[in-house]
């Protein structure tokens, strides 16, 4: 894998209009109101390094079954469409940071309000 991603990962979130980062169940977690991106560090023995993100309808049936190496039904949130990205692929060449930065604008999108999200179209 890349060097520690969560620099990077935090950089992209903390660039999206009023997001905030807390730690949330022993994790760095970003919220525009709610929370949109939850890093995974191991969490609760799982191998990889990742995060789990809010998702479009029908996204992470799509890309789980598109591309199982990169994306995944996370736990808890999973059953509410919540995509898992495993960042341990960074180091294999099957994705990339401006895949992530798109997965990440995406999360953004599905739960900022709409004044934030016509601030970001607005850049």
């Amino acid at each position: 894998m890349s060097p520690d991603p969560l620099p990077r990962l935090r950089e992209l979130c903390l660039a999206l209009p009023e997001t905030t980062e807390k730690i949330s169940h022993g994790e760095p977690t970003w919220f525009v109101r709610k929370a949109f991106v939850v890093y995974s560090d191991h969490h609760h023995g799982d191998p990889r390094t990742a995060f789990w993100c809010a998702a479009p309808p029908g996204a992470q049936e799509a890309l789980v079954a598109a591309r199982p190496q990169v994306y995944f039904r996370p736990p808890y949130v999973g059953h509410r469409g919540w995509l898992g990205v495993n960042l341990d692929a960074l180091g294999t060449g099957e994705l990339d940071w401006a895949e992530i930065a798109e997965v990440v604008t995406d999360a953004y999108r599905e739960v900022a309000p709409k004044k934030l999200i016509a601030l970001l179209d607005a850049r």
